[in-house]
């Protein structure tokens, strides 16, 4: 039986691109050579696709099994096709489904899913509306909120908005949210660019820094809250995992608190009631179909320790894949191990390309 060929796509162009690299190792590592043939693409930092044993060295990793194939060039679509990033042809060297673990813009936000859409091919995860809207936070809440799904208050604007002159915007952000308050890039993952601010002097700056990586900002307001994280699984039938909370090492869950520290805790299954566990599973199927989501997403959820409301804070829609991240390993506390789960993620792209494939495209 002919292996299924799969394109492991990573690298990319965003603030996220070591973490892209880590969950390119973790998954090249487990994915089932005997029934997958692995080609892996890398995109590099200024956005050039690489394949074969030049990808591989941006992992840092072995590359002597690695197939040699031609380089693509940047900007060249054709390039990219005759260099398989985008072939769907019939042939030997056709790709069957890709798995694509760029995390942030130009991966995660609908750019990456559009080109392949176009190219014809099956891939691993949610579609450009889903991946579009998981990734700009504020639109995404607003979108929770129509669906009476609870989000903690937010405010957010454009640079021009803030060159324009901030006083109002400042004034709405101390009626509206107050101190102490989160400052984010609209459109980054990773907690990159993300500040917690507690007084006037410290949001200004927190805004000037994620204004760095996005033209947009969403100022939300802090709760006292567990964080709480929920993996789901499906296309049309989506199912939740057992739920997990972090206990960062920092004061917020930010990016050295998630990759380069030690003490941050991982609890699985998280400390919490029956009902809490069933509210949360119940709120993640919901996030993730209201957003239009497909084949894998992680939940994130604020539980607030004075209330005991439970707040659904984002979607990624394309989680970090390493062995230790809360996607996979929520999973695996589910019965559902890490080689196992790509199997499953790779049937349910296929399954959906199916399906689109049999929908009319013209009028007879």
């Amino acid at each position: 039986m002919a292996k299924t060929r799969v394109a492991v796509v990573f690298g990319g162009r965003s603030g996220e691109h070591e973490i892209s690299l880590a969950s390119a190792r973790s998954v090249l590592t487990a994915i089932d050579r005997d029934r997958y043939d692995v080609v892996p693409m890398a995109i590099t930092r200024e956005g050039r696709w690489i394949t074969g044993r030049d990808s591989l060295r941006l992992l840092g990793g072995d590359n002597r099994e690695a197939p040699e194939v031609p380089p693509a060039k940047s900007g060249h679509l054709v390039t990219m096709a005759q260099s398989l990033v985008l072939s769907s042809a019939e042939g030997e060297d056709a790709v069957d489904v890709v798995f694509p673990v760029v995390h942030g813009t130009f991966g995660e936000d609908g750019t990456l899913q559009g080109l392949l859409e176009m190219a014809g091919l099956p891939y691993v995860g949610a579609g450009v509306l889903a991946s579009a809207l998981g990734m700009d936070k504020a639109l995404m809440k607003t979108v929770f909120r129509a669906h009476g799904l609870p989000t903690p208050d937010f405010v957010s604007f454009r640079n021009a908005e803030w060159r324009r002159g901030h006083d109002g915007l400042i004034d709405q952000i101390r009626t509206e949210i107050g101190y102490p308050c989160f400052v984010k890039p609209a459109n980054m993952g990773s907690s990159v660019g993300v500040s917690k601010a507690h007084s006037l002097d410290e949001l200004v700056a927190a805004v000037e820094l994620a204004l760095e990586y996005d033209r947009k900002v969403i100022v939300e307001k802090a709760i006292t809250a567990r964080e709480i994280e929920c993996s789901v699984l499906g296309n049309d039938d989506p199912i939740a995992s057992v739920v997990g909370e972090i206990v960062p090492s920092n004061e917020f869950y930010d990016y050295q608190a998630k990759y380069a520290s030690d003490e941050t805790e991982l609890l699985i299954p998280a400390p919490l009631s029956a009902a809490q566990v069933a509210q949360v599973q119940q709120m993640a199927v919901k996030a993730f179909k209201v957003l239009d989501c497909e084949g894998m997403a992680r939940v994130d959820f604020f539980l607030d320790r004075c209330s005991s409301e439970i707040y659904v804070n984002e979607v990624n829609t394309i989680p970090g894949f390493t062995a230790v991240s809360m996607y996979p390993k929520l999973w695996a506390a589910s019965g559902l191990p890490y080689p196992e789960l790509i199997d499953r993620l790779i049937s349910l792209a296929i399954e959906r390309h199916e399906q689109r494939k049999r929908l009319k495209t013209s009028v007879e």
